[in-house]
């Protein structure tokens, strides 16, 4: 299994472990992420392997650069865009504050090095097809 397919699989067993978010969830990991609207009535969280980053320390040794990707998205059922984007927007706050700097049980050689936000929402998902869609990405650094 690649370094990245076992980082995705470990930060979505972390979000799993000991939860305390706002709106409970079950993250998942996938290598193709993927739902039809109905499916979105309740919150998904999902967790993909995103990209691969190799730098060379030393003649033996190299620098592993990991980012992985979560998807929180939900259909807004009677929220407004509005409410959604305040109530589902801080529950992707409470994600990333979760992530920072956490060390990863099941990848303990793993170390938190940035996250960012990006999109913090899609605003035309929000009207055209009333779903929020937020995206974290978490980037960590091993080496070997």
């Amino acid at each position: 299994m690649s370094v990245v397919t076992r980082m995705a699989k470990a930060v979505a067993s972390e979000l799993n472990r000991d939860q305390e978010f706002s709106v409970p969830f079950d993250a998942t990991f996938s290598v193709k992420p993927g739902y039809e609207l109905k499916e979105l009535d309740t919150i998904r969280v999902i967790v993909v392997p995103k990209t691969l980053e190799i730098e060379r320390v030393s003649r033996i040794s190299s620098k592993y650069l990991v980012t992985v990707d979560i998807g929180i998205m939900q259909r807004l059922g009677k929220m407004t865009p509005d409410e959604a984007v305040e109530s589902l927007g801080d529950l992707v706050d409470e994600i990333a504050d979760f992530l920072s700097d956490r060390p990863l049980e099941e990848f303990k050689a793993a170390t938190f090095v940035s996250l960012t936000n990006d999109p913090i929402y899609v605003p035309e998902f929000l009207t055209q097809n009333r779903t929020f869609m937020s995206v974290l990405s978490v980037k960590y650094v091993l080496t070997a």
